[in-house]
């Protein structure tokens, strides 16, 4: 049994915001009342409980107090690659589920390109099976197509029953429009989105880095915005003509942004995603971070960055994922060509929403919590993203305004250029299934 006291409730599924206290019972919320209300009943429905012999005597009671700090519901990350199994010398489940924890992650939905692909029920099922022994909530993703070939598609029926929540190829384009007109048509049947890297690899010669004035300086030829674009539009049209349900992922360019806009004012059925990194960096990032700034899709422009946030702020864009992607240092000590994409994200997306989007007035905290928890819950089907009595306990208790210093990582990995920062929103708790995942030292 969890009492949390003096904190100040925030939640936009609900319309909650105010001062409360609440008591967790088991895996769910038992009460939600005003703050020094709830202290008898716990104390009483303690007593009743050892009396009854329900726990003979291993019943805990943790007391918490969150004063001075934002009571929210954990976050719900869409888009997280946790490298196993395969590779697991950058990642394994357990590591990425500690670093989601530390971020205020409570639920997480794993990437396919495994090793073994999650194109099959048996890697799905052992991943959740490995998942539910963390302390989080692990999701998995089923692949849309084998061995994310591109080819032919997977059993999607099959991968749902083993528990797959949505479909994606995440890493790779599906560059086939009729198979990917197929897929949708197949997605649409059952309910299920299609998650999308919209990256067509026809226009790039250097991945990870934009074609722009910095590849120039770099002497390399970049990745073009158009590779980004043309694959948005083509899968708007495939997804208006279907009737399907899909997202954009990790968007980089204004003028997605604007197609997404003008889809969803048509009722297209299009979500979009942004990463923190994308919201916060731009190509300059590279001069100075070299390896520890290439992604895929890459980090573009001032104008870029600034038409993410504001599709954030219209609605546009209603997801914020982090696209976290370990890798170890030796790789990404290589050559810039050579170095693979990507930056870890979990344990940072919170203080960076607040940083650029919540201090500069672009949205207000509860905004950021919708994109970060009830929105992502809502899309992807997930029991998350909401406080009300007899909903999950699942909850990240954090100051907004207090400092902390990122210096250590529970990944496996530390790839990424916000390493050694002192940023805003210090996490006290995070707490999973009523459960403390994770305690600030």
């Amino acid at each position: 049994m969890v009492l949390i006291k003096n904190g100040t409730l925030l939640d936009p599924a609900t319309g909650a915001n105010g001062m409360f206290d609440m008591l967790i019972d088991g895996e769910r919320i038992s009460r939600i009342g005003f703050c020094g209300s709830l202290d008898d009943m716990a104390s009483e429905s303690m007593s009743m409980k050892l009396m009854g012999g329900e726990s003979q005597g291993t019943e805990e009671f943790t007391e918490i107090d969150a004063a001075g700090c934002v009571i929210a519901p954990g976050l719900v990350d869409g888009h997280v690659h946790f490298r196993d199994p395969g590779f697991t010398y950058k990642e394994d489940i357990e590591s990425g589920a500690k670093a989601a924890a530390r971020g205020g992650f409570t639920s997480v939905v794993m990437m396919g390109n495994t090793e073994p692909h999650m194109d099959n029920p048996a890697t799905i099922t052992d991943a959740i099976v490995r998942g539910g022994r963390t302390g989080i909530k692990v999701y998995c993703c089923g692949n849309v197509t084998k061995e994310m070939a591109g080819k032919e598609l997977v059993d999607m029926d099959a991968l749902i029953g083993a528990g797959a929540v949505l479909f994606t190829d995440d890493g790779k384009p599906i560059t086939n429009a009729a198979l990917m007109e197929k897929a949708c048509v197949e997605a649409a049947k059952r309910g299920k989105i299609i998650s999308l890297h919209e990256e067509d690899p026809a226009f790039i010669k250097d991945n990870g880095i934009n074609a722009g004035d910095v590849a120039l300086k770099l002497g390399i030829e970049g990745s073009p915005r158009q590779a980004e674009i043309s694959m948005v539009q083509r899968d708007i049209e495939i997804a208006e003509k279907t009737g399907a349900e899909i997202v954009v992922q990790h968007i980089s360019a204004a003028e997605s942004v604007e197609l997404i806009r003008e889809a969803k004012q048509r009722g297209v059925k299009v979500h979009a995603e942004a990463t923190p990194h994308h919201f916060t960096l731009t190509e300059e990032a590279v001069l100075k971070y070299g390896s520890l700034a290439k992604m895929n899709p890459p980090l573009r422009l001032e104008s870029d960055r600034t038409s993410i946030i504001e599709g954030l702020k219209d609605g546009t864009i209603e997801l914020i994922a982090t696209d976290h992607a370990p890798h170890s240092r030796e790789e990404k000590k290589k050559d810039l060509k050579q170095a693979p994409s990507g930056i870890t994200g979990l344990e940072t997306a919170l203080s960076l929403g607040i940083r650029e989007l919540v201090q500069p007035g672009f949205m207000t905290l509860a905004e950021l919590i919708v994109r970060m928890s009830s929105n992502p819950a809502r899309i992807y089907g997930l029991d998350a993203g909401y406080i009300k009595e007899g909903g999950p306990a699942d909850l990240v208790i954090f100051d907004p305004g207090a400092e902390w210093s990122f210096v250590q990582s529970e990944s496996k990995s530390s790839n990424t250029p916000f390493l050694g920062q002192r940023l805003p929103g210090r996490i006290s708790f995070t707490l999973c299934n009523g459960k403390v995942v994770y305690k600030a030292d």
